[in-house]
């Protein structure tokens, strides 16, 4: 999958996992139809669960690598620390705030500044976003309709790192994620085997 730009139904169909969250790819799943439903070698599962992974945070390979590095030298344990970093990327928690609808709606967003770290305009979908960290949506774009419907269909954060404040259109992230709170389905074990070669 040297791209995640395809028709995403189709790269759910071939990850065997709804990576997405795409309701109308859950029904078109069929047993025997994905890569993850043959026999797989274990250098197969290992690149199948990075695939996954990549998918899940819609980020090129190059920079898959620089955050495998990164935690590799963290004292957490590498996999866990790997879905850390890449859970608290900007664009990942506007997302998860409920500012965008998907990670792509949540990278243009931050690229067209629309969001504020801190009262500040930080336009890189990457930055890394830290414990304490308030997110919010500029002035200007609270007029925006979708961006509204966006934040104020969703009453209260369903993960437990994250605080919204829907009056204020912000979002905080109040402590690190734990592993088990991070909804992504992938055995990082295979992601790290995969990088250590």
């Amino acid at each position: 999958m040297s791209s995640l730009y395809g028709p995403r139904v189709k790269i759910v169909r071939r990850l065997g996992l709804n990576v997405f969250n795409l309701p109308k790819a859950n029904k078109g799943m069929k047993k025997g139809a994905s890569r993850a439903d043959k026999k797989l070698s274990n250098y197969g599962e290992q690149l199948l669960e990075k695939q996954r992974l990549r998918a899940y945070y819609q980020i090129p390979e190059n920079q898959m690598l620089r955050y495998f590095d990164k935690a590799r030298k963290s004292k957490d344990q590498t996999g866990h620390a790997l879905l850390k970093l890449l859970e608290t990327r900007l664009d990942n928690l506007v997302y998860r705030a409920g500012f965008a609808s998907s990670i792509r709606q949540a990278r243009q967003m931050v690229v067209h500044g629309h969001i504020r770290v801190n009262n500040k305009k930080v336009d890189r979908p990457s930055f890394q976003v830290e414990v304490g960290d308030v997110l919010s949506l500029r002035d200007k774009s609270r007029q925006n309709e979708m961006f509204k419907d966006n934040f104020q269909s969703i009453a209260a954060s369903p993960y437990p790192y994250m605080e919204r404040d829907a009056e204020k259109f912000s979002a905080k992230l109040i402590k690190m994620p734990e592993r088990e709170e991070i909804p992504v389905e992938i055995q990082d074990v295979y992601v790290v085997e995969y990088y250590s070669h």
